[in-house]
């Protein structure tokens, strides 16, 4: 059974996200949503608050019952191969992520060239959203409900109530 990490820091978890994971469902057995415990990034949510979201977030999409959520600290290709998994998918929205991608991809394949990296497109209707997009307009009391899902809404509600976000 083929087995797909998407990696990311997924700060918090977006429907363009969701997305992407829903079409690498349709071409890998297993798709692991694998969190990344980044200690460079000042993240609005835990590492723990996170898994959990995804959790939370992925019940009821189509093929669910195939996703696993894990966190990771470290070189990504060699969780990738510890777990093994056959390849990495990472969502592209804009020709401006293919860049860092594109370098991202061949370093990884460098490391360790039986991981392949697959590129997916996600949906035009998300080709603008980013985390970094939800946690700005959060930031500003703007509405995100359109951009998460209601896991995450609510997650961002409560943060805004305890005066967190």
């Amino acid at each position: 059974m083929s087995l797909a990490l998407y990696p990311g820091t997924f700060d918090p978890i977006t429907l363009g996200h969701l997305d992407v994971l829903e079409r690498a469902l349709t071409l890998f057995d297993r798709v692991e949503v694998t969190v990344a415990r980044n200690v460079s990034k000042k993240t609005l949510f835990s590492l723990e608050e996170r898994v959990q979201l995804i959790e939370e977030s992925i019940v009821g999409i189509e093929g669910s019952g195939r996703v696993a959520v894990a966190s990771f600290d470290g070189l990504l290709v060699e969780y990738a191969r510890a777990s093994g998994a056959v390849a990495l998918v990472r969502g592209l929205r804009q020709v401006s992520d293919f860049d860092y991608e594109f370098r991202m991809a061949l370093a990884n394949r460098r490391l360790a060239p039986e991981v392949q990296t697959i590129f997916l497109m996600s949906s035009e209707a998300h080709t603008f959203l980013t985390a970094s997009i939800v946690r700005e307009v959060h930031r500003f009391g703007g509405d995100t409900s359109s951009f998460v899902p209601e896991p995450v809404q609510r997650a961002l509600e409560g943060k805004r109530e305890k005066g967190k976000g």
